[in-house]
This record gives C-alpha cells, sequence and structure tokens, in this order.
C-alpha cells in the first residue's frame, strides 16, 4: 500500500496536469512572453568569445603588461589596400594616411596610433596597415564598436579595413545574430513539413515546434539576467541554445504527441494522456537526463566558453523537458480528439501506415535472420569511417572561423599576405627585472638572457629595449628612453621580449620553444610568456588536461542513467559502445571536411589544415546525448513489449515497428534544424552542426536500423540480464503489471 501511495502521483501526472490544464497554459504563455520579451535582448550582452585561459602564464603575463608597460589588450589594425595599386609605403603615401587619420587619434578612446612596425613582405607594398591601441578593456570597446568602426576615416585612394581580435569580435557577435534568424528560417519551416508528413494535421504538426520556440524564448531570456549581472558568457551561446532548444524540444515533443494520438485511438482524453506521460514522458525525462549528463561533462574544461556553452544547453534543456511535461500534456489535454483535427492529406494515411508498419517488422526480421554477417558488416565500415579522425590535428583559429566576406577577416588576410605574420604573433615574455630597466645591471641581464634565447633551437631573432643599445653599451640617453617608453617596450622595473619563431604560431617547433621557456625560466628575473602561440598553447591544454574528465563522466553518467531507465546491464553498455560507433564516424566526415578539404568549397568552410580544437569536446558532449535519445526511445518500447510479450525477437520487432517512422522523423527534424546551422558564418557552428547531422542520421539508419535488432538478436535473453546482486533494482511486478495494462 505504500509502495502504491508513493508510486500514485507519478502515475498520475497525466491526470494532474488535465484538471489544471488551462492554469498550465496561461503560466506558460506568460512566461514565454515575459522572457523572450528579454531573449531578444541577450546576443547583444554577449560579446567574449570565451576562449581566455584566466589564471594561465600568458593570461597573467597579458595583466602584468597592461599594467606595468601600459600596453592594451584591445587594439585595432586598419589595413587599407590601395584602389589603383600605388605604393602605400612610401613616406608621402604614410605622410598622407597619417593625416586622414589624424580625427580619429583625437578620439579619447584611442591610446596611441603606430604605422605596424611588423616586417614586409617584398612585392606587397599595395598594402599597409596602422596598429590603434584603445585606453578600454575588450569589454568596454566591445560595448560601443560601432561608435569606434564609425570614428575609422574612409582612406582615399584605397579599400579600408579594421581587423584584429576586438574587430572579430565582434563580427562574431553579429554573425551569430545573423545567423539565428537564417537558421531558424528554414530549420523550422521544414521541421514543420516534416511533422505533417509524419502527423498529417496541423494540430499535431505545430505543438513540437511551440515548444521547441517557447523553450528557447524561455532560455535566451533567462539568460539574459545572467549575462546582465556581467556574468561572462561566450557570444557562441545563442547558437548553441537555438540549435539544441529546436532539436530537442522539437523531438521530445514530436515522441510525446505521437505516442498520445495512438493511446487516442482507443483511450479517454484522461487516460491516453496518462499513459503517455508514464511512457513516453519517462522516457524523454531519462532521454534529458543523458543529454544533461553530456552538457554537465564541459565544465571539466576551464575554459569560459565551455562553461558558458554549457550552462546555456543544459538550461534549454531543462526548459524542453519542463515544457514538453507539463505544457505540452496541458495542450493535448485542451485539444483532445481535435489533435486529429484539420488533416493535410499527403497520402492515404491507412494504407501507407500498414505499408510502412508492415516493412520495419519484414526489415527487423531479415535483419535477425543473419545477425552475425549483419553486425560484422556495420561495425566494420563504422570502423573505417572513424579512421580519418585518427589522424585529426587540432588548432585554434582566429579570424578564420569568419568567412572573407566579412571585414575583420579579409582584413587578416590582407595582413597575411603584405606582413610576416610570424613576427606579429611573436612569442612575448613580460619581465619583472629587479631594477629599473636603465640601470646598468638589467641592461646586462637583459643582454644575457637574450642571447641565451637566440641559443635555443626554433628561434628566428630575439628583440627587446637593450636591442637599441650597442654590444658594450649600458648607458643610454634621455631620448632613448623617451622612445623605449612611447614604444611600451620598458617601463620601471618592467620590459617585454619579442621571440620570433621559425615557424608559424601553431607549428610543432613553436609550440616546444613556449614550453621549453616556461621550463627554464632565468633565475635572476621572473618571466611570463604570452603572445599568441603561448594563449594559443594555453587554451590547448586546459582542452586537452579536460578530456579525460570529460570522457569518463559523460559514459558513466550515461551508463548509470541508462541502467535506471531499462534496469539491464548489457543494454546500456550496448548503447554506449553504439553511440560510440556512430560518434567517431561523424568526427571522421568533420575531419575530411574541415581539415583536409574534402566539400569545403560547398559549405564555403575556410579549411586551414586542422580541427578547431573545441569541436571534438563539443560535438562528444552534445552529439553523445541527443543521439541517445533514439536508443532510449527505442529501447524503452522494446522494454515494454518485452514485459508483456517476453520473447526478445518478437520484442525487438515491435519495438522497430513502433518508433522506427517517428525516430527516423524525428532525426530528419534534427537533422534540419542541425544542419542550416552549416550554411551560417560561424566555423564552430557550422562544425558543430555538421558533426550533429551525420552522428544523428548514422545513428537512425545504421546504428538503429540494422546493428540494434542484430545486437539484441546475438545476446537473446542477455540483453534484460541483471546479476543477483543487483536484484532490489528490478521492477517490482506491480510496475510490470501497470506497464501491460497500458497496452
Amino acid at each position: 500500500m505504500k509502495e502504491r501511495q508513493i508510486k500514485a502521483p507519478i502515475r498520475q501526472w497525466g491526470s494532474i496536469i488535465f484538471r489544471y490544464r488551462w492554469a498550465v497554459v496561461f503560466a506558460w504563455v506568460f512566461l514565454i512572453c515575459f522572457l523572450g520579451f528579454f531573449a531578444v535582448r541577450t546576443p547583444s550582452l554577449l560579446q567574449d568569445s570565451g576562449f581566455t585561459p584566466t589564471g594561465s602564464s600568458s593570461e597573467r603575463g597579458i595583466v602584468f603588461l597592461e599594467e606595468k608597460l601600459g600596453m592594451s589588450a584591445a587594439s585595432l589594425d586598419i589595413v587599407m589596400e590601395s584602389t589603383s595599386g600605388e605604393n602605400l609605403t612610401t613616406s608621402e603615401a604614410q605622410a598622407k594616411i597619417w593625416e586622414e587619420l589624424a580625427p580619429l587619434r583625437g578620439q579619447l578612446f584611442v591610446q596611441d596610433m603606430y604605422a605596424s612596425i611588423v616586417s614586409r613582405r617584398t612585392g606587397e607594398d599595395a598594402v599597409t596597415a596602422f596598429t590603434v591601441l584603445l585606453n578600454e578593456t575588450s569589454n568596454e570597446a566591445l560595448g560601443h564598436f560601432e561608435e569606434i568602426k564609425a570614428a575609422v576615416p574612409q582612406i582615399k585612394g584605397t579599400h579600408t579595413y579594421i581587423t584584429g581580435n576586438l574587430a572579430v569580435y565582434h563580427d562574431m557577435s553579429s554573425a551569430v545574430r545573423h545567423d539565428i534568424v537564417r537558421a531558424e528560417s528554414f530549420g523550422i519551416p521544414a521541421a514543420l513539413l516534416i511533422l505533417l508528413l509524419l502527423f498529417g494535421t496541423l494540430p499535431a504538426a505545430l505543438l513540437p515546434i511551440a515548444v521547441g520556440l517557447g523553450s528557447v524564448a524561455v532560455t535566451m531570456g533567462s539568460l539574459y539576467f545572467v549575462a546582465a549581472q556581467d556574468v561572462p558568457l561566450s557570444n557562441f551561446l545563442p547558437n548553441m541554445v537555438t540549435m539544441l532548444g529546436l532539436a530537442v524540444g522539437i523531438d521530445y515533443a514530436l515522441f510525446m504527441v505521437s505516442r498520445f494520438r495512438e493511446e487516442l485511438k482507443n483511450r479517454t482524453v484522461v487516460d491516453a494522456l496518462n499513459t503517455s506521460c508514464k511512457t513516453a514522458g519517462r522516457s524523454l525525462m531519462y532521454s534529458g537526463g543523458a543529454v544533461m549528463a553530456g552538457l554537465l561533462a564541459l565544465n571539466f574544461i576551464q575554459l569560459p566558453v565551455f562553461r558558458s556553452l554549457a550552462l546555456g544547453g543544459m538550461l534549454v534543456v531543462l526548459a524542453s523537458v519542463l515544457a514538453a511535461s507539463t505544457l505540452l500534456p496541458a495542450l493535448l489535454g485542451i485539444l483532445g480528439y481535435r489533435i486529429f483535427a484539420w488533416p493535410v492529406r499527403f497520402r492515404k494515411k491507412k494504407e501507407h501506415n500498414r505499408v510502412s508498419s508492415q516493412a520495419w517488422i519484414r526489415i527487423s526480421e531479415l535483419i535477425m535472420a543473419r545477425p552475425v554477417v549483419v553486425a560484422t558488416v556495420v561495425t566494420v565500415a563504422l570502423l573505417a569511417a572513424i579512421l580519418p579522425a585518427l589522424h585529426m590535428k587540432l588548432g585554434i583559429p582566429s579570424a578564420e572561423v569568419l568567412p572573407p566576406s566579412y571585414e575583420s577577416r579579409y582584413g587578416a588576410e590582407l595582413m597575411k599576405k603584405a606582413y610576416d605574420m610570424k613576427e606579429a604573433n611573436a612569442i612575448t615574455v613580460a619581465v619583472e627585472l629587479n631594477q629599473d630597466y636603465k640601470e646598468p645591471e638589467s641592461i646586462w641581464q637583459m643582454k644575457l638572457y637574450m642571447s641565451k634565447l637566440r641559443e635555443l633551437s626554433g628561434v628566428h631573432r630575439v628583440e627587446s629595449y637593450a636591442s637599441f643599445l650597442k654590444e658594450d653599451s649600458d648607458v643610454m640617453s634621455t631620448q632613448l628612453q623617451s622612445e623605449i617608453e612611447k614604444r611600451h617596450a620598458a617601463r620601471g622595473n618592467a620590459a617585454v621580449i619579442a621571440v620570433v619563431p621559425e615557424g608559424g604560431e601553431t607549428d610543432p617547433a613553436t609550440v616546444k620553444l613556449v614550453q621549453e621557456l616556461r621550463q627554464h625560466p632565468p633565475g635572476e628575473m621572473s618571466i611570463y610568456v604570452t603572445g599568441p602561440p603561448a594563449y594559443k598553447l594555453d587554451i590547448m591544454d586546459r582542452i586537452q588536461s579536460g578530456i579525460p574528465y570529460v570522457l569518463i563522466t559523460v559514459l558513466l553518467l550515461t551508463y548509470i542513467i541508462l541502467f535506471a531507465a531499462f534496469r539491464s546491464v548489457l543494454l546500456p553498455l550496448k548503447a554506449v559502445v553504439m553511440n560510440l560507433l556512430s560518434l567517431g564516424a561523424s568526427f571522421g566526415l568533420v575531419t575530411l571536411v574541415f581539415q583536409r578539404g574534402y566539400g569545403a568549397d560547398w559549405l564555403q568552410v575556410s579549411y586551414t589544415g586542422s580541427v578547431f580544437a573545441v569541436l571534438p569536446v563539443l560535438i562528444f558532449c552534445v552529439v553523445f546525448g541527443i543521439s541517445m535519445d533514439y536508443e532510449v526511445m527505442m529501447l524503452s518500447r522494446i522494454a515494454e513489449a518485452y514485459s508483456k510479450e517476453r520473447n526478445n525477437e518478437r520484442s525487438t520487432a515491435i519495438g522497430l515497428q513502433r518508433t522506427g517512422g517517428m525516430i527516423t522523423g524525428a532525426a530528419l527534424i534534427l537533422a534540419v534544424v542541425a544542419g542550416a546551422f552549416m550554411f551560417t558564418d560561424n566555423e564552430l557552428m557550422k562544425a558543430l552542426g555538421l558533426g550533429l547531422t551525420a552522428s544523428v542520421l548514422i545513428d537512425v539508419t545504421i546504428v538503429r536500423i540494422l546493428l540494434v535488432p542484430a545486437l539484441m538478436k546475438l545476446l537473446g535473453k542477455a540483453n534484460w540480464w541483471l546479476p543477483g546482486w543487483l536484484s532490489f533494482f528490478e521492477r517490482s511486478e506491480h510496475e510490470v503489471v501497470q506497464g501491460d495494462s497500458d497496452r
């Protein structure tokens, strides 16, 4: 009796929602309208990319240079390209440009401005650049970047571009807002069309769309209040929330609506709602738990971008689960039998359903007749698809995350064309001296350290304020001191050394050089190794050091959640392994496109010979949970059938029959929603969209249709095996009887 009392509220959730259906709907409508008002304002508050490795040597070095030398982390590069091919490097041309830039130099937010001091490439005289240092932090500058941009004049006779990290961050924020509109304008109509094909009635097709949009609006509105408290959130967040919210929200609602329509054919509205909440509702909670487990693991990567995406992703999945568990049942209760109203006929539905149902049964029987052959062929094919991922090279792009149509990206390409970017992206060593930099002892210490640096492998050139002095001199004039401090090369007991590597900033030799500089600091001085190569190395280190914890957390939590759902030892293990296979195959495809360039032109991807280091972790955490949804939905129906039939093969056939069409439709919806982001202006979201789409399509076609039935047949009763010492996890007879009665 006590057990019955405890379980009654769960079993009667549908009745509770039905009783208060209008109140639930009004509460959700108010919440969506209220938070939706703030949701549209959220992207404008998110300016930071979230890749700052807080507390690292490179980040502390940047802070040291800002405080001690007055360097500015916020800077711009103004790049000019002659419209007539005129030489812009002559003294006359430079003087003319300098004069035209005078109004910009007078702006309060400008700290300093000078012609780029980076060595030029020969034959590229039609391009020149000026560096602008700002009096503000990056976040302050991004807050009024349009004003800064408007203050930069168009230099006569040139095309003028603004680039640099600040400009890239601003353009990324603009791309985010543009991408959301573009993705939604394609993804939502495509999803609606698929839902109409699946259900054949307008109300049934519109409900999942409403749940998906409502989840996104509530989440984005909630994040507005988080961002307003100056909590650093990445500008990638709106894309992530929109993609996940639409995909997960629509999928969850689709399964709930499908089960309700199925039950409504032989039951009252209240009974159909009760059964739907107990079956599909229970499954979607486990599915949501699996997705949130993957997103939670992102927090092990100590970078703000991962914490931001984890927060936004978990919030939107939670909102989707709550909406599918409360708002959707309330709407279904209001609609009742009207869920079948306003039919949209694409085909003769009864005949199609009968043919489709028989087709799924024949497929499962055909596969289970030759389980060894099917399982072997599919596994070998998936392993072959994984092979390219074994040669994946990770990197950290900057302007390359944007297409060349953006000003900051095109300006960066011009800089690469005209200047030696190895010098522009040199390793920066921030030095804290024991005495003032002008003292002879400090000068000799700097010269001695520089000579040691020149002897290191991979060093092309070493420069500091001591380079202005003759080799045997330790005295500097007042004029030289003024020039050194004007160039922010030294001040007080602080100085900076530029170490120009022989290779690029991500070259293995350069990475090794950064590590060597940190491992062997000079005993008499304190140093921080920073600059782009060190900064990117610290980002890579943060990602790589967190990956083992991410993998263990995702796999363990997913197994536990699936074990709780199915009370089986082998079913969760099999689900995890199959998910890894489909995920690995999608990694192989991402590697082919983003690293090797296959299909890059079609997707408008600027491949650089490496994969954005963020992607493998992000795709793993997001895709692992989402693709597990279909495993949960399918195995739930198989387990439900098995509790009644006690026949492994027949239960598998019934599960595939009853979920095959819905899972295929759900996967197509997720593919069009996520796939829409493949054609946006953000490399990260392009790759995430490709990885998610590929993984899900592989999952529902090759894995779910072929591999699942084959392995279910091979394992037989072992699928449902539970050791004796775990017998207390077995479902009670009451639960089994209750489940049977639902059918």
